[in-house]
């Protein structure tokens, strides 16, 4: 084992961390269009949160973009170009829609993490937050009616259609 922690240690030591050429090429053609890809990840989460927000099957929604939001004014000051991808928000008739709703969605992916150029939603309360009880799921803010999202680069329209259907599905 210390053979093995010297020789990652001295290589990093005497030559540097390194990425491969392929990983470094993929680094700079990715960063070549972040500009655009943010952009469009911030145009379509501010169109679906405003869609969310306007739908009976919504309790609320909790999205620094929306004008409404007491985080709208540092939104913004510190992000002038939009308030990023991620948001949460409230989907009534509980933990059985919050799971219904992401078990029915089609488009979008059912993964816990965010930033992805797809779109993910998750239901913290029965996935990342389950062993939680429900106390600590309310100080976490994870509590049995929260759906998180992180949109993606898809066409707005597609993203809405999707949970659209999945809320339909949830009420039933």
């Amino acid at each position: 084992m210390a053979f093995a922690i010297a020789c990652r240690v001295l290589g990093l030591r005497d030559l540097g961390p390194a990425l491969s050429p392929t990983n470094a090429f993929l680094v700079l053609t990715g960063i070549e269009t972040l500009p655009l890809r943010m952009q469009r990840h911030c145009d379509n989460a501010l169109a679906v949160a405003k869609w969310l927000k306007e739908d009976s099957r919504v309790a609320w929604v909790n999205y620094a973009g929306l004008e409404d939001d007491p985080c709208y004014g540092l939104h913004r000051t510190y992000c002038p170009k939009g308030a990023g991808s991620v948001f949460t928000f409230g989907v009534k008739g509980g933990y059985e829609a919050g799971v219904a709703m992401v078990n029915s969605v089609q488009l979008l992916s059912h993964l816990a993490n965010v930033g992805d150029t797809r779109s993910l939603i998750i239901h913290p309360a029965s996935t990342t937050h389950r062993q939680l009880n429900d106390e600590q799921k309310k100080a976490s803010g994870a509590t049995d009616d929260v759906v998180r999202l992180s949109i993606g680069i898809e066409n707005a329209e597609d993203i809405i259609a999707d949970l659209d259907q999945a809320l339909a599905a949830a009420g039933d």
